[in-house]
């Protein structure tokens, strides 16, 4: 019955990892996956982290189904990291949350969710965006369309094409808006464009789905909001996917969120319902040890301000070294302007690498970059910056 399958195309970022993995070369770099490093190459854990765990294990007493949706804590805690403490559509209960298996399935569970509801919606994409946006939303059966956003020439933000494109997206359509730390270029509107934005969705008419995985990685847990809160204060209904993979470093225990926001109570709970049966026929119930460490964090003071300090330190370490790969391309009088490298934010950098700088890289110097040139400045580390300064010297 398989004897005909084909074998299907590795994942262009995973896929890129496990050749990295089997590369021999004692020098070799992976800048493709998106995840972070520390200065020794690792992905911590957290201290806080640990220490909610060891509170975890002392106190558990079961290890019985989550409900389909989650804890309550959970959600709480969800929504607040989301809008802030006390926010109108809490106190108004316009917001549901659902725990999800990381912010990937909380795209996953949305994207089906909206094609029950919105079957005729048509998906609005940034261009570039994440490469498994795509996917996700192609495997719920959506059509897809793309918006400008990117300007390679200047390397900062086409706004003026974006905005121009929204402006035409159809009523009843949804638009996939990355909150912070854009994915792959590293640039964001400005708060001043968000307003723009969240604008012509009231205007016209389009559904908000807002991919919010940087949270606290780009200016800070209140700042990287700005995007939300202008949707939330513009759009009576939006979609929000949320992750604590990268904040609070737990990619291995997928942990993730769906928040969805109507004009009234009554309406979300009608369709937070319809959520529910969505879940139950995926995965059921979602894992619950991620989304303990976030309630024991996030519910405990001490902990709280320990956790914040360490996303502080991390979000501090990737400005560092982007100012680093700077200097180094200088002192190697690589040509060209750099700045953008600074001025991007998150993990992620569109670096202007071609894709053929990108092959030449990866087969004489075994440095792994996703096509395209972005980088995952994270993976970057004292002891393998003048090397890859180096290589692309040489390949530029």
């Amino acid at each position: 019955m398989f004897e005909q399958v084909q074998a299907a195309p590795p994942d262009p970022i995973l896929g890129l990892t496990e050749a990295w993995k089997s590369d021999p070369n004692p020098q070799k770099i992976n800048l493709g996956v998106g995840v972070y490093k520390d200065d020794q190459g690792t992905t911590p854990i957290l201290p806080s982290v640990k220490q909610a765990e060891a509170n975890i294990l002392a106190n558990g007493t079961s290890k019985s189904y989550m409900p389909i949706g989650g804890s309550p804590a959970y959600r709480d805690a969800v929504q607040s990291m989301l809008l802030g403490e006390g926010h109108p559509l809490i106190a108004e209960k316009r917001i549901a949350t659902a725990h999800t298996p990381g912010g990937t399935g909380g795209l996953r569970v949305g994207a089906d969710l909206l094609k029950t509801l919105l079957p005729e919606a048509t998906v609005w994409m940034s261009s570039p965006t994440w490469a498994n946006h795509k996917g996700i939303f192609k495997a719920a059966g959506f059509a897809q369309a793309d918006y400008p956003y990117y300007d390679p020439a200047s390397k900062t933000l086409d706004f003026d094409a974006m905005i121009a494109a929204l402006d035409q997206v159809p009523a009843g359509d949804i638009v996939l808006l990355h909150v912070c730390c854009h994915n792959p270029t590293g640039v964001d509107p400005t708060p001043g464009q968000w307003e723009q934005i969240a604008a012509t969705a009231a205007a016209h008419g389009w559904l908000p789905f807002l991919d919010f995985a940087y949270q606290g990685f780009g200016v800070g847990i209140e700042e990287d909001r700005a995007g939300l809160l202008a949707i939330a204060e513009a759009c009576p209904e939006f979609v929000v996917a949320s992750s604590f993979s990268k904040n609070f470093g737990l990619y291995q225990d997928r942990t993730g969120a769906l928040s969805i926001v109507s004009g009234s109570a009554g309406t979300v709970a009608a369709v937070y319902s319809n959520l529910l049966v969505t879940i139950r026929v995926n995965y059921s119930n979602p894992p619950a040890h991620g989304g303990l460490i976030v309630e024991e964090i996030l519910g405990d003071k001490a902990l709280t301000n320990q956790w914040l300090a360490e996303l502080a330190g991390m979000r501090e370490r990737i400005a560092g070294v982007r100012k680093d790969l700077v200097k180094a391309l200088d002192d190697r009088s690589v040509p060209g302007d750099r700045a953008f490298l600074i001025q991007q934010k998150g993990m992620f950098s569109f670096s202007g690498l071609t894709d053929d700088q990108v092959r030449r890289l990866r087969e004489e110097k075994s440095i792994y970059i996703v096509k395209g040139g972005r980088i995952n400045v994270a993976g970057i580390t004292a002891a393998n910056l003048d090397y890859l300064a180096d290589a692309i010297a040489g390949v530029m």
